[in-house]
């Protein structure tokens, strides 16, 4: 996506700041300004950017704007990010309290599941936005890519595909390899399992699990 044209609709209560202009400015950035239902940037059809700056936030959490705008967010099609633009000076006059900022964000971020990006100014927020969009599509195109010629014998084909797991480099390929001595014995194995293979352990077991299994889906009968 490096030399692809990356598209941002921008809201139109945002057309006038510094982000819309630091985005034209990049060659691989085309801007489009309309209103949004929710959020400020729609990025490559894939990401949502709710941005607000620190004095932005303090004021949306008094007026009660700002955990309605989140709930929002979390439940909207899109993957959602609340980018927050600023540095501690901007909160010198707030008069709120640094646990009042704190338990919103909590709220938004882990209750609500939705990521918080940091930026200093607006430039930032623009290169933070085209990054994400980049690392999005990079892993929805088929995940990091792997360096080395193509494999030729068996093994060194199952250690590269497994090395297409998330933080699966070589040396925790070959123990994959070597505990369930397949690629499929690996890829369907239980979480359990997974997690006893040395270096891996329950949490990178999960990803694994995560990224290579479909959830099930069920189906309720409506009784008439």
């Amino acid at each position: 996506m490096h030399n692809e044209l990356i598209h941002v609709v921008a809201d139109d209560r945002e057309a006038t700041c510094n982000v819309v202009e630091a985005l034209r400015l990049h060659p691989c950035c085309r801007v489009e300004i309309r209103r949004l239902r929710i959020g400020d940037y729609q990025v490559a059809g894939q990401l949502l950017f709710e941005r607000k700056t620190l004095r932005d936030l303090v004021v949306s959490i008094v007026d009660g704007r700002f955990l309605g705008q989140a709930r929002r967010l979390a439940s909207g099609p899109l993957r959602s990010i609340i980018l927050l633009e600023g540095t501690a000076r901007d909160l010198a006059n707030s008069q709120m309290s640094r646990e009042a900022i704190q338990g919103a964000l909590i709220t938004a971020t882990i209750m609500l599941g939705i990521p918080l990006l940091r930026s200093r100014n607006p430039e930032e927020s623009a290169q933070l936005m085209l990054f994400a969009a980049r690392q999005s599509s990079a892993l929805i195109g088929g995940g990091l890519p792997r360096v080395g010629a193509r494999p030729k014998s068996k093994r060194a084909l199952q250690l590269h595909i497994l090395q297409g797991l998330p933080n699966i480099g070589p040396t925790r390929a070959a123990r994959l390899i070597d505990h369930f001595g397949t690629v499929e014995g690996a890829i369907t194995a239980a979480p359990e399992a997974l997690a006893q293979v040395k270096g891996l352990g329950p949490r990178l077991a999960g990803k694994i699990r995560w990224s290579v299994s479909e959830p099930t889906q069920t189906y309720n009968v409506i009784q008439r």
